[in-house]
């Protein structure tokens, strides 16, 4: 090859060598900048877009509403205090009955038998009693002429006393079964309402069974009692005498006032609820034990109550917090103190005030001063994105 030819040659080798450079230079540089803008990426990604929301001031002077439980004044379950058949039924479910009236008759042929047993025993114990009576008071009269021994006359004696204690055991067994034959007779304890009647024509039913069915239960509801949990943070504000409005889904808009009668003054650690209890008039006896009512009590003003939607809350080891947003943009995590759940909002009672600006949808990892990024509020402002 030709002097020429090799310096064509090299001069095709160094352009070949300088645009492979170029060409790696090229793919480097745009490495280099793809990596810093998914650097870029990554760390405005890092910091979370979020949106405010405003408390809003709470209803002053609204109600607190609770469920209630509705009893009658007084109820009775009446069980057979002796074994027997029952013979005849006099009341039936939903029937008024007065105190003393009869309820129904049971027939006890063994009771009956045992209480024959026991006069016949009790004529033989009182006979027995007599003979002793006549033979101790003979010796003593022939103790005091010396024509018996006072070993003999207290023997006679002692079996007077015996005959007298055979004869009591008696008479106590006899006014025993005569007890037990009286309670074949079923008979209301007070005025009021047949609520159930499980008593049945031959049934039989027996006195002292752990699993026995009530045969009547009879309830007075000329009264109605209704209990109520309060929550710990509304029970300062609830005491006897207190008006509270009673209400039922089966009477829409119509208020049954009742009074309440008594607390039980301690918490229960389980529910962390106050025990009310209250008492309403029931002259038309539309109020039914066992049915659900609402309670609603009179609550002070509270000025400075706000609401929140539950999407603003962090339920955590600290309790319920929300979080806040400070001068430098930082997010500041603030606890709270809740009061009523209402659905679409919840009660804050302490902690937080109506000119605060609240993150909704806060991330779950949120923590004390990691940066947030606010692109809206409540009010439609949109910040731009930095």
């Amino acid at each position: 090859m030709s002097e020429q030819g090799k310096s064509r040659l090299k001069l095709t080798g160094a352009i070949v060598a300088v645009a492979a450079l170029a060409v790696v230079g090229s793919g480097i540089t745009n490495r280099v900048h793809s990596e810093r803008e998914l650097a870029t990426w990554t760390t405005e990604q890092a910091v979370p877009n979020v949106s405010l929301i405003h408390p809003t001031p709470a209803v002053a002077g609204n109600a607190l509403n609770l469920p209630a439980s509705l009893q009658a004044l007084n109820s009775a379950p009446i069980f057979a205090r002796t074994s027997g058949y029952v013979r005849q039924w006099q009341v039936d479910i939903g029937d008024t009955v007065h105190r003393g009236q009869l309820l129904a008759l049971l027939d006890a042929p063994e009771v009956d038998q045992q209480l024959a047993q026991a006069h016949a025993d009790l004529q033989t114990a009182q006979a027995n009693q007599q003979l002793a009576g006549s033979t101790a008071a003979r010796w003593s009269n022939m103790l005091a002429k010396d024509a018996v021994s006072k070993q003999e006359t207290d023997e006679k004696l002692g079996d007077l006393a015996a005959k007298t204690a055979v004869t009591n055991a008696a008479r106590a067994n006899v006014a025993r079964l005569e007890a037990l034959t009286g309670f074949t007779r079923l008979v209301a304890p007070f005025d009021g309402i047949v609520t159930s009647r499980s008593a049945e024509i031959g049934a039989l039913v027996t006195a002292g069974s752990a699993s026995a069915t009530p045969l009547f239960t009879i309830a007075d509801i000329s009264r109605i009692r209704a209990s109520v949990r309060v929550p710990q943070l509304y029970s300062a504000e609830v005491h006897p005498g207190m008006e509270v409005k009673l209400t039922l889904p089966e009477y829409a808009g119509r208020i049954f006032p009742a009074k309440l009668t008594r607390t039980a003054r301690a918490v229960d650690p389980v529910s962390g609820t106050l025990l009310v209890e209250l008492e309403a008039v029931n002259a038309d006896l539309v109020l039914k034990p066992g049915a659900y009512a609402q309670a609603s009590f009179p609550l002070k003003k509270t000025d400075n109550t706000v609401t929140l939607p539950p999407s603003a809350l962090l339920i955590g080891e600290r309790g319920p917090q929300v979080a806040l947003i400070d001068k430098n943009g930082k997010a500041t995590l603030q606890s709270v103190t809740l009061g009523r759940d209402q659905g679409k909002f919840v009660e804050i009672v302490a902690g937080l005030t109506a000119k605060d600006a609240v993150i909704d949808n806060p991330p779950d990892s949120l923590q004390n001063g990691d940066a947030v990024r606010v692109v809206s509020d409540a009010e439609g402002t949109v910040h731009a994105a930095d």
